[in-house]
């Protein structure tokens, strides 16, 4: 039986699994745990929108919004995927362009639901932890994450992702929604503005 998201983005039960492994070297078990999303980020504008059209053909409903000056889309696929022998995963999130530092291109980050445990599991795993990302004024709290040495992470919550968005406002209503008139804007780095690769 074929998987059209596998066809897509690569073999994600694989990428699970290799970050569920990595988890145990560092005494994280995340089996309890229930997960967020897979993402998936591209190097230039134009493949994001192709990928977007093709993983939206295998879903129900999309939300994109602006974060870090450009768009992201959080992608339901009709079926939740599976990986890790059961779990599932329900959302998607594909990231276009970086906008500031080397990130891995491809299946990049699996997130993981830690959820009332949050502040204990993290001041018990505070030694392997790469540090935590801030995502706005709204996020409660800011996940934290373990960055791998092939520049993949594993980003640990409160809450899922989806969970989050729709506390904040934006529920996920059967159908896509897309930013309108959004296009690449130029990238200003320490060494002067630079397009954003196309």
């Amino acid at each position: 039986m074929t998987d059209p998201i596998a066809d897509i983005v690569g073999d994600y039960h694989a990428f699970a699994a290799q970050q569920r492994d990595r988890l145990l070297v560092r005494g994280i078990d995340i089996a309890p745990y229930a997960l967020s999303h897979l993402a998936f980020r591209v190097p230039e504008w134009d493949q994001y929108v192709h990928v977007r059209t093709l993983l939206e053909r295998h879903a129900v409903a999309s939300r994109e919004n602006v974060w870090n000056g450009r768009p992201i889309s959080l992608i339901v696929p009709a079926q939740p995927l599976e990986v890790l022998d059961g779990k599932a995963v329900p959302l998607i999130e594909l990231i276009p362009p970086v906008h500031q530092r080397v990130y891995k291109m491809g299946l990049e980050h699996l997130g993981v639901v830690v959820g009332d445990t949050f502040d204990a599991f993290v001041g018990i795993h505070k030694p392997v932890l790469t540090g935590q990302q801030f995502q706005g004024p709204n996020s409660t709290p800011d996940p934290v994450y373990i960055l791998f040495e092939d520049f993949t992470h594993v980003k640990f919550y409160r809450r899922s992702l989806q969970a989050s968005v729709e506390l904040d406002g934006a529920p996920f209503d059967v159908g896509f929604h897309h930013v309108e008139d959004w296009v690449p804007q130029r990238l200003v780095t320490a060494t002067g503005p630079n397009p954003l690769p196309r």
